[in-house]
């Protein structure tokens, strides 16, 4: 089967994670298997080419861009193309825009998040508007399908759930060793309790909410210390934030890191105060690690995180709430254990990377109907 993933690039991220692990595993299955982006390759794309697998940028610019359509179109021919997967919302219309006529048999699309933008726009006026071209829209948590519909913008029989899967046998529970490694790495004394986060330094992740909670969990429990893992254009902002909160000393700012499985393993929590999510990539890391978990109730995290089972829930835009479970979990060793081990059972069970795989291949073959 000839398969074309279409993106907007392959930067740094969780969609572009997910992206590149699925066209792995499928290059593996015997698929031909390419990536086309939008804009530009992307700091992730040498990973595919070392094994074979082609990644083409077609180097958009602002505006209607018809060159770019143009190489677009000529990627997907030259490749045969029988199946175009589309990620997100802007490289799903444009995907669609340059595939007209093609004949291409399944064309599908996946929604990584619940939508940034609440309010209805030209993007997704865009987007709706492919549909008519489009076989199979995936919504990777069924809160996120739920509200897709609920907005008017994905007709429920064009629908379906794809929950996001990770590598496992990537990711070793976390140790005494990888925490002193990491402690060294920060400067703080070995027995410092270290709470942290991965994702992109941006308002949808809301990392000003934790600093602030960090400082009520500091003022409890001065033993602690609080990573962040990421790089955005808040990062100055956030620096700033921590000031004012009197616990800049205390926050570190690893930037994008190669060896965020090792970090996670130094952690002793994991935390999450996005104001928006989808299925977080992050969340089903931090499982795999076995680390116990304290998330923000928003879209698909509380299909990851069991409440008082692998983690807390608290909600958003509370830093009160989220230092008060930060400090709950950090309180008693046994039952941060507990947590971090359901934790690492649950994502054995329901966060693969083999079964989101097979169930992306069952809809390539059969369309939303066989998930009925």
């Amino acid at each position: 089967m000839n398969i074309s993933h279409f993106v907007e690039n392959l930067n740094r991220g969780g969609l572009e994670r997910m992206v590149l692990d699925l066209v792995k595993t499928q290059h593996a299955q015997g698929e031909r298997v390419q990536v086309v982006c939008l804009y530009e390759a992307g700091a992730l794309a040498h990973e595919l080419e070392t094994l074979g697998i082609p990644v083409h940028a077609c180097g958009k610019r602002d505006g209607l861009d018809v060159r770019a359509l143009g190489r677009a179109r000529a990627f997907l021919a030259a490749h045969r193309t029988e199946v175009l997967h589309t990620h997100n919302v802007v490289a799903h219309y444009q995907a669609v825009l340059a595939s007209l006529g093609m004949g291409i048999r399944q064309v599908v699309n996946t929604r990584h998040g619940m939508g940034a933008h609440r309010k209805p726009g030209r993007r997704e006026w865009l987007f709706r508007r492919a549909l008519r071209a489009t076989d199979a829209v995936v919504a990777v948590c069924e809160a996120a399908r739920q509200d897709a519909i609920a907005r008017g913008i994905v007709p429920a029989a064009k629908t379906c759930v794809v929950p996001n899967g990770i590598v496992l046998d990537r990711f070793d529970i976390a140790s005494d060793t990888m925490h002193e490694r990491l402690a060294r790495l920060i400067n703080v004394p070995l027995g410092t309790r270290i709470i942290g986060t991965v994702g992109r330094l941006n308002w949808t992740k809301d990392q000003a909410s934790l600093i602030r909670a960090f400082r009520i969990v500091r003022r409890n429990r001065p033993d602690t210390a609080l990573v962040l893992i990421g790089d955005g254009e808040l990062r100055e902002t956030l620096r700033a934030c921590a000031f004012d909160e009197g616990v800049a000393g205390s926050v570190h700012f690893l930037g994008d890191r190669d060896d965020v499985r090792e970090l996670l393993q130094g952690l002793d929590l994991f935390a999450l105060s996005s104001v928006t999510e989808g299925y977080s990539m992050a969340l089903l890391e931090a499982c795999a690690t076995g680390l116990p978990i304290v998330a923000t109730n928003v879209g698909g995290n509380a299909e990851i995180v069991d409440d008082r089972t692998t983690g807390r829930l608290v909600p958003a835009g509370d830093p009160t709430s989220l230092a008060q479970a930060m400090l709950e979990v950090l309180q008693t060793t046994r039952q941060a254990q507990s947590l971090g081990r359901a934790a690492r059972l649950w994502v054995e069970t329901h966060g693969s990377l083999d079964a989101m795989a097979e169930r992306y291949g069952r809809l390539y073959f059969g369309g939303v109907g066989s998930f009925a």
